[in-house]
Parts: C-alpha cells; sequence; structure tokens
C-alpha cells in the first residue's frame, strides 16, 4: 500500500480495524468488514465517491485470526465443520468475489485492473490448512474468470501466489506458525526452521512483505499481462 502512495496512487483501504501503521501510509482507510455481504460494495463506493472511479482493484484480505485457520491444519475433512468452511470461504473468495462485481462497471470505464493476492496453498490444497487452500484455488480460478471475460473490454486480472511471507501469521509467538509450533511440542523458530526447509525453499528464507507489494505495484502498472499467476515463493512449487 505504502509503495502505491509513493507512486503517487489515490489508495482506498478496506478493513475492520485502523491500525497506526495503516495511517501512516497515507492511504484513505475505510472501517469496513470485508468477509460481509455489504463490506466490500460499500468500500467500493466509498473509492468511486471520493476519487471518481477505481483504476486497480486488489483483493488482499488476510488470513484471519489464528485459531480460524489453525483449524484447517489440525483437523480432517470429516472434523472441520461446515461453518468453518463458510467463514473461510467469506473472508477470502467471497469479500474478492463481490468487491470485482462492485467495482466491474468503473474497472470497465477505466480500462482498470484486477490484482488478487492469492497463494501457492492453492496448488497444493492438501497441505496445511486445506480449506484456506481450496479457497485461494477458487479465487485464482476467479482471476481467470475475469480476465476472459473482461479482456476485451480492457480489464486486466492477475494473480500474486506468495509461499510464505514474514508477517505475524509466520513470525509472531502467537501467529499460526507458533501455534502449530505448540501442538507439536516445539519451539517457534526451530519449527518454522524445518518448516521452510521441508518446503524445499531454493532461497533459504521467506519473502518479506514489500517483495510481494513491489509485484502488486508491478501488476497494477501498465503492460500487457493479464489472466496470468506470478508466484513469489523462494522456489517451493517445482513444477511447471
Amino acid at each position: 500500500m505504502r509503495l502505491l502512495v509513493d507512486e503517487g496512487v489515490n489508495v482506498v483501504s478496506g478493513s475492520r480495524t485502523i491500525t497506526p501503521g495503516l495511517k501512516e501510509t497515507g492511504a484513505l482507510a475505510v472501517t469496513v468488514d470485508l468477509s460481509t455481504p455489504d463490506g466490500p460494495a460499500h468500500l467500493v463506493e466509498q473509492a468511486v465517491t471520493e476519487f471518481g472511479g477505481i483504476d486497480v482493484l486488489v483483493n488482499n484480505v488476510g488470513v484471519g485470526d489464528t485459531e480460524d485457520i489453525a483449524r484447517g491444519a489440525l483437523t480432517t475433512l470429516l472434523e472441520l465443520p461446515e461453518e468453518a468452511w463458510r467463514h473461510t470461504f467469506e473472508l477470502h473468495f467471497y469479500s474478492a468475489l463481490r468487491a470485482i462485481r462492485a467495482a466491474l462497471p468503473t474497472l470497465v470505464e477505466r480500462a482498470g485492473v484486477v490484482v488478487n493476492v492469492s497463494s501457492i496453498a492453492a496448488r497444493v490444497p492438501g497441505v496445511g490448512p486445506f480449506d484456506y487452500g481450496v479457497s485461494k484455488a477458487a479465487l485464482s480460478a476467479l482471476t481467470k474468470v475475469v480476465a476472459g471475460q473482461y479482456g476485451d473490454r480492457g480489464v486486466r486480472a492477475l494473480s500474486i501466489s506468495p509461499g510464505p511471507v514474514s508477517t505475524g501469521v509466520w513470525t509472531d509467538d502467537d501467529g499460526f506458525i507458533a501455534k502449530l509450533a505448540r501442538e507439536n511440542g516445539r519451539e517457534r523458530e526451530e519449527f518454522a526452521a524445518e518448516l521452510l526447509a521441508g518446503m524445499g525453499t531454493l532461497t533459504g528464507r521467506v519473502t518479506t512483505p514489500e517483495e510481494v507489494a513491489r509485484l502488486i505495484v508491478f501488476a497494477a502498472s501498465p503492460n500487457n499481462v493479464t489472466g496470468s499467476e506470478i508466484l513469489v515463493d523462494g522456489g517451493v512449487v517445482k513444477q511447471l
């Protein structure tokens, strides 16, 4: 977000809470729950009202609470309740679908671009939080649909798929990785290092948030890339 602002983009963000760090970016921060049926449309309406239209829509809703995502990593298909599936899809898929549908008229008008932040979990949904992986697979497929249906009207759509990223999910003592470590009777740092090695990362480290942000800025810039997925995973995904 900060990189887009630095590029001179007028940015409107939507989240349930407005943190001091978010305020410092210079973006117009809107308090909204994007997992609700009306949340995404409300955010789009605010952006259009404030700036007259939308050129770039970035769907980057986070993984949610640690307990929510951990359920998909610590249970089986029979054990995970339907409500958990519904919550995961509302957060990671339907929030993006609703935002895209609300923004498409102005995106068509301005030949805009949709950037969906997916995950390499979409390629291996059976590993880790499987409900999360399945929801991200749906999001990546949605990118293809938008690109295919609206490309001839000037709208591009891309997926950015990170692997492990050094956010609180990976680094905090109360984050997702820390919870998995406790479940296995391990220290977080040691467990995280072994987990990363087991993934087969070629760079030997996790991706930084800024590296993901730079790819989003590239995707949003004028180019002829659409319907594509860009991986930023340190080489975890090996297949073509």
